[in-house]
């Protein structure tokens, strides 16, 4: 018999740990033999544990947990390597004869997992000389060449994200393919055999609850734990994870502990909501409006959709 998968997935903050605990340790989860794969593109690195909110290690002895701790944080990781490792670990999940439950914020890699998508290689030298012209030429330049070389996926991308549009001819030109070919697309939304669940909150409970946890992570030592990483060094990849170049800039006498909490806040909040309207974007995913308490309120759903 096939196993039903879930996901439950949301904005940052807003208890998809908690919800997919409870449905791991219920009697259901305990039946069905549920174990939790980490969709987070920044729980992936050794060391990087109260900043991105890791399961705590009794959490993590309660039920298995998959997909955490896979690289140290010196090293980059993508996306690619990501949707490797998450097939290998359903495959033994479900060979054992477990479920899979998903759990995660970052779309792109939960969109790689989900429906498996055709994920482009990389040519760092390519993009290092992008990178370079992205500096002295601009992103509107750039842009303007994507536009030549793959018109539909430039007449996705602003202008001015020089990011996107490196990334884009970086494929073009190392591929010999448009970046727009690779597929499905990100905004292609086929059968899935992965049922997802997204948690909703009203948008100022959600910064309320965004800000308590940022000055919870530094009561625990989010400080200490950057300090520690610099000495043995970070990737640009890892460097991302929200707080952690605030905590360098910090830690590096570019602003005072204050303003690095304040635009930690202030960036989360910012990312929150763009992890929503990227879900929005989903026509398969199902919203639960939570007026309270999370785990009451979305796991009976999941539960429900396992059985």
């Amino acid at each position: 018999m096939t196993r039903p998968r879930v996901a439950v997935l949301g904005p940052t903050a807003s208890g998809k740990s908690a919800v997919a605990m409870a449905v791991a340790t219920s009697d259901v989860g305990r039946r069905l033999g549920v174990e939790l794969l980490s969709v987070d593109a920044m729980q992936v690195y050794r060391g990087m544990d109260i900043g991105t909110a890791k399961p705590s290690p009794e959490e993590m002895s309660r039920v298995p947990h998959h997909l955490i701790d896979l690289v140290d944080a010196s090293e980059s990781f993508t996306v690619a390597q990501f949707q490797t490792a998450c097939a290998t670990a359903v495959d033994d999940i479900e060979a054992r004869g477990g479920t899979a439950v998903f759990v995660g914020g970052t779309g792109l890699y939960l969109r790689a997992v989900v429906d498996d998508l055709d994920i482009p290689g990389q040519w760092p030298d390519l993009r290092a000389r992008l990178e370079r012209e992205l500096v002295t030429e601009g992103p509107e330049s750039l842009h303007r060449r994507l536009v030549e070389l793959d018109p539909a996926a430039a007449s996705k991308m602003e202008p001015s994200n020089g990011r996107r549009i490196v990334r884009a001819l970086e494929v073009c030109e190392g591929s010999g393919r448009a970046f727009s070919s690779f597929g499905p697309g990100v905004d292609t939304y086929p059968d899935s055999p992965v049922r997802q669940v997204a948690i909703l909150w009203d948008r100022a409970v959600l910064s309320g609850r965004i800000e308590r946890r940022v000055h919870d992570m530094i009561d625990r030592g989010l400080v200490a734990e950057v300090s520690a990483l610099m000495e043995r060094g970070l990737s640009r990849t890892a460097l991302q994870a929200l707080g952690y170049k605030e905590m360098v800039d910090h830690l590096e006498g570019r602003a005072s502990l204050d303003e690095a909490v304040a635009t930690t806040i202030l960036r989360t909040r910012q990312f929150a909501v763009r992890q929503e309207r990227w879900f929005r974007r989903d026509p398969r995913v199902r919203w639960v409006r939570v007026e309270a308490d999370p785990v009451t309120e979305v796991a009976p759903v999941l539960l429900d959709l396992l059985t």
